[in-house]
């Protein structure tokens, strides 16, 4: 299951002058175990990561030995796969995804993990808490609650005339988006229309209770299922003609009104700096938790001229990004 040549051709040359850093030539090479849920090349985040690990001067096959076990989206496999890689014995296992990282940690209660997760890590059980997580996995968290009401926020201001929001979320991605959603909508006069999608395939349900609704604008909480049907949103809120709300850049760039939120090449940049601290010696349960201390509102201002919006100049002075 290891494909070399891929993170050959992401390491690159321009990570050899660091490399004495990670590892001296005499030295054993350390492992890597990584847990995926669909492949290497099919995981957004993965290639980050892999570019920020050679930046540390951590290259596969000549500074570290990375071994991949991915569940090709079959999320029923990720148990044996972590069991497999435990068994290996790596000096790190990191889970991309907190859906990844659970087996994981039930797998092993000794080896150090690593974990880049969009859902809560406590309520999902990786960590006691985000200060002091105690056990032998910490890692980074793409969660901060004000996210949710920031994002309301920003949706209204931008189509100040919206009134029913439909909420697309997944109940079983532990967060706490909707009540500070739904606390953001009460100040704002918004009613909120909550669409739970729990499985890929509940998403044209999802859509077509929105539609029935009277939807007049949608928001997309971010988690693996959703995000990965970014074109289904988008398609449906440009042929509905309603603005779109989304987690991160993504959403905006692929066509919605506007997202909020972490930058992930940044946050990846993070997971890899803990990566590189744990090899060295650190331990897990003396690493906190990193939460996002940046965030990029991304406007889409095509969309908006298309929809008929007039984007009012001090929101787009506060956008990072806006998109023409």
């Amino acid at each position: 299951m290891r494909r070399r040549e891929f993170v050959a051709v992401l390491g690159g040359s321009a990570t050899w002058p660091l490399m004495a850093r990670a590892q001296q030539p005499s030295a054993r090479q350390p492992r890597l175990g990584i847990l995926l849920y669909s492949t290497p090349r099919g995981d957004p985040n993965l290639a980050s990561f892999l570019r920020a690990l050679g930046e540390l001067g951590y290259v596969d096959r000549q500074t570290i030995n990375i071994e991949y076990r991915y569940a090709k989206g079959r999320p029923e496999r990720l148990n044996d796969l972590a069991a497999e890689l435990v068994r290996l014995e790596p000096d790190l296992l990191f889970g991309l995804g907190g859906d990844v990282s659970v087996p994981a940690v039930r797998a092993t209660s000794s080896l150090p993990i690593l974990f880049g997760s969009s859902a809560d890590p406590v309520q999902l059980g990786l960590v006691r808490s985000l200060a002091r997580p105690e056990g032998n996995a910490t890692g980074v968290s793409f969660l901060l609650d004000d996210l949710a009401s920031k994002r309301m926020e920003y949706l209204r201001e931008a189509a100040p005339r919206i009134s029913r929001v439909a909420f697309v979320w997944n109940p079983d991605h532990p967060d706490n988006e909707l009540p500070e959603a739904q606390r953001a909508a009460a100040t704002l006069g918004v009613e909120l229309h909550q669409l739970p999608v729990h499985r890929p395939e509940d998403i044209d349900g999802a859509l077509r209770a929105a539609s029935a609704a009277r939807a007049d604008a949608l928001y997309v909480v971010s988690s693996r299922q959703t995000a990965r049907a970014i074109p289904r949103f988008v398609s449906f809120a440009t042929s509905s003609r309603i603005p779109l709300a989304g987690g991160w850049g993504a959403w905006a760039r692929e066509g919605g009104l506007l997202s909020y939120g972490p930058n992930l090449d940044e946050m990846m940049r993070s997971v890899a700096g803990y990566a590189d601290r744990i090899l060295r010696g650190a331990k897990p349960a003396e690493l906190p938790v990193q939460q996002p201390t940046r965030f990029e509102l991304v406007i889409n201002l095509a969309t908006a001229k298309a929809l008929g919006l007039t984007i009012p100049p001090t929101l787009l002075a506060r956008a990072d990004k806006v998109i023409e």
